[in-house]
């Protein structure tokens, strides 16, 4: 495309935008509706406790209700050495795994075959715990501001990647004792960068890493908040993934992180993200979710007084 084709062109996408954005009448599309698919979610660990995997029906777009639970199934997970965990359903959509004793589920290294059968159709998939590492420490430290923005006290989480390329995590955040779960705030890492072929293995997380871990919440006047205040706390778990699972958190926060806008012009297309469960009839039922077992690991801190800032 020429340089003036390539002009003309944007002329006519901001001209485009102007007649949509300036439109202010409340439209109600009439979508077509798709037969409801069942959705599996299945994100198992290692930590100490129950374990849960959630069926449900996907529904309409607009519909402001929680997708309902999938009672009835048979829900199991099987280990490459013959154990079965059995999953009991406690509630609608529910099935729950309970330890006996000290028992922990999994073990690091060992594959998983996950098996539902709902109805007349069988659905399975299989996930392999892959290693954690250690979160070593947390820190506070002050991030000055500027013209268009406050002081802010910000935390960093400190971990290293251990020896071996192939790692892969999902890193959340916990704020006094709540979860952040923006699809901004999705974090993962692959050893310890961004991306596969970062040559980011065996060291510590890189710096945009450890400090994603700040949620930038906008007050009432439109400014953002600090991070953390005296008396804040701080939680973080790092948990192994596999390859194909950190592919779908990426697809997840990439469909559902969407700017709104004129900027939603420019922003990624909307796709349906992957799944790694797959029904054993090729021509039955369609199913959606993910299907993951991984290590985890995680610590704390209190933002006790403005004494312990470390220095940025």
């Amino acid at each position: 495309m020429t340089s003036d084709r390539l002009y003309k062109h944007i002329l006519g996408v901001l001209a485009l935008s102007f007649v949509l954005f300036s439109c202010e009448d409340v439209i109600n599309p009439q979508l077509e509706e798709a037969q409801p698919v069942l959705v599996i979610d299945a994100w198992l660990n290692n930590a100490p406790g129950a374990q849960q995997i959630k069926l449900m029906r996907s529904q309409p777009y607009f519909e402001n209700v929680l997708p309902p639970g999938v009672s009835g199934a048979v829900v199991t997970v099987t280990d490459e050495k013959g154990k079965v965990y059995s999953f009991t359903e406690t509630e609608p959509g529910i099935y729950e795994w309970s330890p006996f004793g000290n028992e922990v589920f999994g073990e690091v290294g060992l594959t998983y075959e996950l098996f539902v059968r709902e109805g007349a159709e069988t659905f399975i998939s299989t996930s392999r715990m892959g290693r954690t590492t250690a979160v070593d420490s947390i820190t506070f430290f002050l991030q000055p501001g500027g013209q268009f923005l406050d002081d802010q006290y910000q935390a960093e989480f400190w971990s290293t990647d251990p020896e071996g390329a192939g790692d892969a995590y999902w890193i959340k955040t916990f704020k006094n004792g709540k979860q952040l779960i923006k699809p901004s705030e999705i974090i993962t890492a692959y050893d310890a960068g961004f991306s596969k072929g970062g040559n980011f293995n065996g060291v510590p997380f890189i710096a945009p890493i450890r400090r994603a871990i700040n949620p930038f919440d906008e007050a009432e006047d439109g400014t953002f908040k600090s991070p953390y205040v005296v008396g804040d706390s701080v939680y973080v778990q790092i948990q192994s993934v596999t390859e194909a699972s950190f592919n779908f958190l990426n697809q997840v926060s990439i469909q559902t992180n969407r700017p709104g806008g004129f900027s939603e012009l420019f922003a990624t297309p909307l796709a349906n993200v992957s799944t790694n469960i797959e029904n054993t009839n090729s021509k039955g039922a369609k199913v959606v979710g993910f299907f993951n077992v991984g290590a985890l690991s995680g610590l704390g801190r209190k933002f006790k007084s403005l004494d312990e800032l470390s220095t940025n």
